[in-house]
Order: C-alpha cells, then sequence, then structure tokens
C-alpha cells in the first residue's frame, strides 16, 4: 500500500512522497496442511476495488494492484495448491487482513469470537466502514474461539491449533482484535497485526511518525485498551526479545528484516508479504 505521505507514515522521506506498508502474512506448514495468518487483499479485491474496498481506502491507502503480491497467488507460486491451505488465522476481519479469505474458500478460518461478533453486528459507523461485507459472501468456515485459560508468556491466549499457533488477545485496534504466535524452529514469531504499525513503537520510550499515530487513535475501537497492550508488547520485547519476534502486519523495516532472518535460517519458515 502506497499512501501518500511518506514522511507521516515511515518517519523519513519527503512529505508528497508515496509511502510503503505492506501486509505481512504468514505462511506454516503444520502435519494437517498449510495455515495461513492473515490474507490481505484477495484477486476479487484488486479486480474491483471499488465494490470490495471501497472509495476511502483507494484513496488513502493507494493499494498496488498486482495480482502476484495476493497470498493466493504467492501460495501457488511456492508450489502448493489453494486447497492446501486447510487452515486461516486471521489477527482481525479489517479489509487488508480478510479480503482474501474469500481465496481460500475451503479453510476453516479460526477468530476471536469477539471479533466475529462484531463483524456480524457492525454496531458503530467505524465498524461499518472497516467490515467489508463482500469479503464475506462466500460463506467463510469460521471457527470462533474463546479465551480458554492458556497462557503464552503472561498474556491471556486461545490455542488455535496444536501447541505451535496461539491467538493472543490485543484488543483495542478492533473488539476481537488479537496476535498470533507461532512457534517455528528458532523460537516464536508473535504476528501482531495491527497492535502497533511502527517498529519504533515497540522501543523504550516508544516513537511513532505523526500519520500513523493520528490513524491508529482515530480508527481504534477502544484506544486506552490499545494503548496498554502496546506496553505489554514493549515489555514482551525487552524481557523476552530472545525468545520472541514480533512484528506488525504493516511495517516494511521488520517485514524486510524477518526475511532477511529467514534466508540465513537453515530451515526458514514460509513468509509471504502481500505488498498489495
Amino acid at each position: 500500500m502506497c499512501p501518500v505521505s511518506r514522511r507521516f507514515v515511515q518517519g523519513d522521506g519527503g512529505f508528497f512522497e508515496s509511502g510503503l506498508l505492506v501486509a505481512h502474512c504468514l505462511l506454516v506448514e503444520l502435519p494437517t496442511g498449510l495455515l495461513l495468518v492473515d490474507t490481505g487483499l484477495s484477486t476479487a479485491d484488486l479486480a474491483d476495488p471499488m465494490r470490495r474496498l471501497g472509495r476511502g481506502f483507494m484513496l488513502t491507502a493507494r493499494p498496488k494492484r498486482d495480482f502476484l503480491g495476493t497470498a493466493e497467488a504467492q501460495v501457488r507460486g511456492l508450489g502448493f495448491k489453494v486447497e492446501d491451505v486447510r487452515d486461516i488465522v486471521v489477527t482481525h476481519l479489517d479489509l487488508d487482513h480478510a479480503g482474501g479469505l474469500s481465496d481460500f474458500p475451503e479453510a476453516r478460518v479460526h477468530i476471536y469470537e469477539p471479533e466475529l461478533r462484531a463483524m456480524e453486528q457492525r454496531r458503530t459507523p467505524n465498524e461499518k466502514m472497516r467490515y467489508r461485507l463482500p469479503h464475506f459472501e462466500h460463506g467463510p468456515k469460521w471457527s470462533p474461539h474463546e479465551v480458554s485459560g492458556d497462557l503464552w508468556f503472561g498474556f491471556e491466549a486461545v490455542r488455535a491449533l496444536a501447541d505451535d499457533v496461539f491467538m493472543v488477545p490485543l484488543v483495542g485496534h478492533s473488539r476481537g482484535h488479537t496476535g498470533v504466535a507461532v512457534r517455528a524452529d528458532h523460537g516464536w514469531l508473535l504476528h501482531a497485526g495491527d497492535a502497533y504499525f511502527h517498529h519504533e513503537e515497540m522501543k523504550i520510550p516508544p516513537r511513532c511518525p505523526m500519520g500513523l499515530s493520528l490513524f491508529q487513535s482515530q480508527v481504534a475501537i477502544d484506544d486506552p485498551a490499545r494503548r496498554r497492550n502496546q506496553e505489554r508488547l514493549r515489555e514482551l520485547v525487552r524481557d523476552h526479545g530472545d525468545e520472541v519476534n514480533v512484528f506488525s502486519a504493516h511495517c516494511p523495516v521488520e517485514f524486510e528484516a524477518l526475511r532477511e532472518r529467514q534466508r540465513r535460517s537453515a530451515r526458514p519458515p514460509p513468509v509471504i508479504s502481500t505488498t498489495t
């Protein structure tokens, strides 16, 4: 995604230079098949963006209409079939995270139950805009989860699949926003979704470019809760950074760092990005 002002979005460059935000997805190989964490935008979104994404998103986010950047195309590019993706875990159902669900219609979609309820009820103007009904008209195979009593590094957690994939509630950005923790060979990956947007938000003290800071506070359904969860993530990075690699869905700096780490790993987990 290429929003108008790099200075406001990334904190460097020109005010009228295009910025860059990725839509970072994970593809995980499990004994039961493939698991996809978030889906980015779909092939249908790029073919009919005004109906499926809306004029506001197109004007502000300015997504690239690159079909090779979709999760579907990149899964196929890795030598798999769409049907090999048996399970999807979504951090939340905003359009740039759940748009690609329609490209994997047979997959079970694991979701934190409050987020599914928020999408179905769409109680506020904010929720009417963020949840695009065309993304769900194919009838996703929902598998809702509630907090089960598991703990993950002190966070309440939902065991999504076996002992290797946990949903970690990080509400605030949306009513049922979660992070998704995946156990890899070199430790844990925590896909923090939209709990934060810029890599320097995980530093102490944190820093965030003006545009992203304003955007996060405006779209949050519960901004105090969002800020509290950011603080908890900073403590996680400070205390367990050698065990857990935390990254947001949209930060290109974190994406490139993880991709480089993948290249150097002897047995890297497949990592894909839908830079739409």
